[in-house]
């Protein structure tokens, strides 16, 4: 009598054809929404950002911190972290940093250790978290930022933030984000066109620190290989529209067109292995000079050993990340000082 093996004894056959139906139905469900691969991005992208922010942890100075942590503005998805040096008086100047994570991911849990490096260093360093998407589309996280930019300055007080002396900051996605707010704040077409009110006054920005982000978001349409379709995932995600090249909020996030005379004074940087540079920050770089902004650059030559890639400032254990974090911290120093 012929035995018949029961089909899990027989996975040469059942297992790669399930295998294959599950690729299909991913394809199929990667065409319809852009869901199942942004929320494959955005694990990717937590579990490198974890061990990331245990890096940074480790290059904190022992200096005490007023730490109000997960402050709620009221409106929903916006909240914030606040560091501050205890025994300084008064109001201090105050980096805001937005994180970044291609639209689709991370918080400001991984920025916190940086925010508080900067904060032992005499300033107020508040750490934003927004909606990410698909949960939310374009343009709720600016509107949410924006918001808590306003509860920042109506609370300064008990913040211990100095309202005329603000910088903003960001990383990658949050660089984008950073820049947008301060076009909003610095070029009322852009407010007009987006219907949003400024939360700041232009006096009151008086710096930018841009690492590692993107300024030009149509062009990304031509990035190709996986980076590219990463960024198409994400931005399709964020944008609400599979084609979002052609969107109205591609042009409006694009603030490498927004940028004015007005623009404060910006350090921007990054690695000479990240495509983005030359694509991204190289060119934004390029515009501002050109209006007479004042502008500090750290590139790296093409050769450059190690290679830096994207988001290379968080990696502390690196000699480079360690100099990008000193020129920060001296143009801060710079755009902060009181008149």
């Amino acid at each position: 009598m012929t035995s018949i093996r029961p089909w899990y004894r027989r996975p040469s056959r059942v297992i790669p054809a399930a295998l294959a139906a599950l690729g299909v139905v991913a394809v199929a469900a990667a065409v319809i929404s852009p869901w199942p691969m942004a929320l494959l991005i955005r694990a990717m992208f937590e579990q490198d950002g974890a061990k990331t922010a245990t890096e940074m942890q480790g290059h904190v100075p022992h200096v005490p911190l007023q730490e109000p942590l997960d402050v709620r503005t009221g409106v929903a998805g916006a909240s914030f972290d606040a560091f501050s040096p205890v025994g300084l008086d008064g109001p201090l100047p105050t980096v805001v940093w937005i994180h970044g994570g291609a639209w689709i991911s991370g918080s400001k849990e991984t920025v916190r250790p940086y925010a508080q490096i900067i904060a032992t260093q005499g300033y107020t360093a508040i750490a934003l978290d927004y909606t990410v998407a698909p949960e939310a589309t374009y343009p709720v996280a600016l509107e949410q930022l924006n918001s808590t930019l306003a509860y920042l300055v109506e609370n300064a007080d008990e913040l211990r933030i100095d309202p005329t002396r603000i910088v903003l900051a960001g990383d990658s996605a949050g660089a984008n984000l950073a820049s947008q707010l301060a076009v909003l704040t610095t070029n009322p077409a852009a407010a007009a066109e987006l219907g949003i009110t400024p939360a700041l006054q232009p006096e009151q920005l008086v710096g930018m620190v841009l690492d590692c982000g993107i300024y030009d978001v149509e062009v990304m349409a031509s990035a190709g290989g996986i980076g590219g379709l990463g960024f198409s995932i994400a931005l399709w995600a964020y944008l609400g529209d599979r084609n979002w090249s052609s969107t109205i909020g591609a042009t409006e996030m694009s603030t490498l067109d927004w940028v004015t005379a007005d623009f404060p004074p910006t350090w921007i940087s990054g690695g000479n292995a990240d495509p983005l540079t030359d694509l991204q920050s190289k060119p934004l770089a390029t515009k501002l000079t050109g209006l007479d902004v004042p502008v500090t650059e750290l590139f790296y030559p093409a050769d450059h050993e190690p290679a830096l890639g994207h988001e290379y400032q968080f990696h502390l254990d690196l000699e480079d990340a360690r100099g990008a974090l000193d020129s920060t911290l001296a143009f801060l120093a710079t755009v902060t000082a009181s008149s």
